[in-house]
């Protein structure tokens, strides 16, 4: 883990709320849908950092999709809303916004940087073109010649020479390519970026100059930004909060730090048992034991009690809720999706509540 980890960020997020995402459902397929987010809500304030963690499959790109109106077929949003709230304090849910708001809305309210920079730039048209195109297809008033200068200030903006412009996609490095999504979805200034796993692909050298990068930008430009990735390691340096994933639910929610110093759900704390520690004393991995639950046919209760260390009676009879944590001196804005945090709802269901173990109240 980085020195960075331990050092407080100069940039401090307001508690403003840019983007409100309430008892989102998504499922896949029509005649026997799978339900693939069940009633997820996140909260993005302005300037904010939130890193979206969890395994493969757990429905992080997901939530993204369907937050933006992306889903591909066959996912189709089932319930919920996405509340976008703008610079002058005027909301409006991102869900019941007609074709043409939408267009207009994208970019500039939104914007995400996909999956593998590659598979997301024409390979037949050169860097500046593309980002030129983005510029004039929202602001179609600007000459040509006006979309090329701002791609290339674009491109400065993110490391890159200007000179770069007239390369095509295959001329560029896999960290370079990135960098031009991440300017392109800068194009338009939005106030929300939303970066599906934008290191997946690069080496951890280059993954580094990304968060960096990403970093520098948004404490100079002060948008909010949803990170999501697998690895939670990457994370701590970035992130102000972190929300853990786990079959289509969120599990636990809290500050970076504290997810990482003091984890409540045990998933979370198998996640960060999983990589190794760069400093401090040498220690075993843990891991997770077992598979992601198939989402077409959930256990009853707790989805992640076949998998964990800690459960009992209460979680194969009762689905845990997402609500405070209530160990003493935890951060009231933290919650936590388990039985072991919330004993009272447990004896008022019948059952007899366990014990916190001592692996998860560590200070």
């Amino acid at each position: 883990m980085s020195a960075l980890a331990d050092q407080p960020r100069a940039f401090a997020p307001a508690k403003d709320p840019v983007l409100e995402i309430t008892n989102l459902s998504v499922d896949y397929g029509y005649d026997e849908p799978t339900h693939v987010l069940r009633q997820v809500s996140l909260t993005l304030n302005r300037g904010e950092v939130l890193g979206l963690a969890g395994e493969s499959g757990c429905g992080k790109s997901t939530l993204a999709y369907a937050a933006t109106r992306l889903l591909p077929p066959p996912g189709l949003i089932t319930g919920g809303q996405v509340v976008f709230t703008d610079r002058d304090g005027t909301r409006r849910d991102v869900l019941a916004l007609d074709d043409a708001a939408l267009r207009r809305s994208r970019w500039q309210d939104m914007a995400i940087v996909f999956q593998g920079a590659m598979n997301s730039l024409n390979p037949v048209h050169r860097i500046g073109r593309q980002i030129a195109d983005a510029i004039t297809a929202h602001e179609p008033r600007t000459s040509k010649a006006d979309a090329l200068a701002r791609s290339a200030e674009l491109l400065d903006l993110v490391g890159i020479n200007p000179d770069r412009l007239r390369d095509f996609p295959h001329q560029l490095s896999g960290g370079m390519r990135q960098r031009v999504m991440i300017a392109m979805a800068l194009a338009l200034d939005p106030q929300v970026l939303i970066m599906d796993e934008p290191t997946t692909a690069l080496d951890v050298v280059m993954q580094r100059q990304i968060v960096e990068q990403i970093a520098d930008l948004r404490e100079r430009l002060g948008f909010s930004v949803v990170f999501i990735t697998h690895d939670v390691s990457l994370l701590i340096e970035i992130a102000d909060r972190i929300a853990i994933m786990y079959a289509g639910e969120i599990v636990e929610d809290a500050a970076a730090q504290d997810v990482y110093r003091r984890p409540r759900h045990p998933y979370a704390d198998g996640l960060l048992h999983s990589f190794p520690p760069l400093r401090g004393p040498r220690r075993e991995l843990g891991g997770i034991p077992g598979s992601p639950p198939d989402l077409a046919s959930l256990p009853t209760g707790c989805p992640f009690r076949d998998r964990c260390a800690f459960a009992f009676d209460a979680c194969a009879a009762v689905q845990p809720e997402l609500a405070p944590s209530l160990v003493p001196g935890d951060d009231p804005a933290r919650a936590v999706a388990c039985h072991l945090h919330t004993p009272e709802l447990v004896a008022a269901a019948g059952f007899a509540p366990r014990p916190l173990p001592d692996r998860l109240t560590l200070t």
